[in-house]
């Protein structure tokens, strides 16, 4: 009896055992987040020059924490060889990715090979390799990426990607690396760019990047020739400017998603789309135009979007950035990186009920404008005038207001009661709510 006892024990041991064993916890690989991105390259240059930045609420901020705010959480930098002023060198990216990396954002450095812009029409050698031979660029290349990357070292940075090239559509460091002539000698330079990034610490994912993701063609015949000789990449980037290609966003989205797929079928490689941007100026479209960028990303198993200088506005001429040039905050365009889809800029529940200017030119000896608004409900407001650059002149109105018609005139002057000149000026009419424009024309 004890002997049976004690087999049974045995017995119920071993099967509690295997059930522990069968049905233990298993760990799961935690999936990587997905990249809500910005190039930012800009910014150093228009802090400098005395530029602002505003969130939702009308609050000057860094601009880094706005965009935080508005879900962004990886910020990519471009690197120049020897640029002619001080912005995009080492030194001004050292500092940037220095502030970006201290408030957790995940960093890409977009390597262009050159002292200039480098694009699919423009790949010009630094000035300093311009006489170098194919075995002298690719030690040029190795050396110059080593560099960097271990300056972003010494200051506790490492970033997250690195890309060798912008847009190599048709290769880089021309003429010696141009792909469609020399694919070998570009593939040298990419695996040069690669060794040197995985020198420095082999968690860096390397990119190599391409424009005009609707073009599928262009990425087989590209990566193709990269692979058949001895190219390495861990990521194929692209940009989708909807803009650039004369596409409608939702086909060009869509091309952009194919491209993606067939890569990482073909090459067992992982994707992103390092460039985007839409018109500033229409911010919904550019809304719906990113939400379902992101969305048919993440649908493929992309790893993330970066939208190109979002925090541009009156400037260099650029049209296709995020922030509003009057108001100083961003567009509801980067509300779509909150995974929010925006109806219109004014809900029909706002605040405003009518806003309209009534101007008694040509009279040349009255330059007046009346302002009239109703309110559905007690607001606070600012009425503010804004000339055609942007830069704020006159508060006519800051402070509550009650329900109800209200009257307001602005006599073309600025703050200190200064005429202000014949021209066109911009009238703003905030609420907690929203915002509207209207366009005043001043003539004296």
């Amino acid at each position: 009896m004890e002997n049976f006892k004690f087999l049974q024990l045995i017995k119920h041991l071993c099967a509690s055992l295997i059930f522990l064993f069968l049905f233990q916890p298993q760990a799961v690989k935690a999936q990587e987040q997905f990249a809500n991105g910005a190039d930012i390259g800009w910014l150093s240059e228009m802090e400098d020059r005395g530029y602002i930045f505003k969130n939702d609420s009308g609050i000057t901020k860094n601009c880094m924490e706005i965009l935080k705010e508005k879900g962004i959480n990886a910020l990519r930098f471009r690197v120049w060889v020897n640029p002619s002023n001080k912005y995009c060198s080492k030194q001004d990216v050292a500092y940037m990715t220095h502030r970006a990396d201290s408030m957790g954002f995940k960093i890409m450095i977009n390597f262009h090979l050159s002292d200039w812009w480098a694009d699919p029409g423009h790949q010009n050698k630094p000035a300093a390799w311009a006489t170098h031979t194919i075995t002298e660029l690719n030690t040029d290349v190795y050396n110059h990426v080593y560099d960097v990357l271990d300056t972003l070292k010494s200051l506790g940075v490492t970033p997250k990607w690195v890309q060798i090239g912008n847009e190599t559509n048709d290769g880089m460091l021309w003429e010696d690396g141009r792909a469609s002539t020399h694919m070998n000698n570009f593939a040298g330079m990419i695996k040069s760019g690669y060794n040197a990034v995985k020198a420095i610490d082999t968690t860096i994912q390397v990119i190599v990047q391409l424009s005009n993701g609707h073009d599928n063609e262009m990425f087989r015949w590209m990566f193709q020739g990269l692979k058949d000789n001895g190219a390495k990449w861990d990521i194929i980037g692209m940009s989708v400017y909807p803009y650039w290609a004369g596409l409608p966003w939702a086909e060009d989205n869509n091309l952009a998603m194919l491209t993606m797929q067939d890569m990482i079928t073909r090459y067992n490689t992982k994707v992103m789309v390092c460039e985007a941007g839409y018109l500033y100026n229409q911010p919904v479209e550019a809304n719906h135009y990113l939400l379902d960028l992101i969305e048919k990303t993440k649908s493929i198993g992309g790893l993330g979007v970066f939208y190109w200088e979002p925090e541009s506005y009156n400037w260099q001429g650029y049209q296709l950035g995020a922030w509003d040039p009057v108001t100083k905050e961003p567009t509801v365009a980067l509300d779509a990186f909150l995974g929010i889809y925006v109806t219109s800029v004014s809900q029909e529940e706002n605040v405003i009920s009518d806003f309209e200017l009534y101007q008694n030119y040509p009279n040349p000896f009255n330059p007046v404008t009346n302002i009239k608004y109703e309110l559905r409900h007690q607001s606070h407001i600012k009425l503010i005038v804004y000339n055609s650059i942007g830069e704020e002149v006159n508060i006519l109105v800051d402070g509550v207001k009650n329900a109800g018609e209200h009257l307001t005139e602005w006599n073309g002057r600025d703050s200190d009661n200064h005429i202000l000149p014949s021209g066109v000026y911009l009238i703003r009419f905030i609420t907690d709510e929203n915002t509207s424009t209207k366009k005043a024309v001043l003539l004296k």
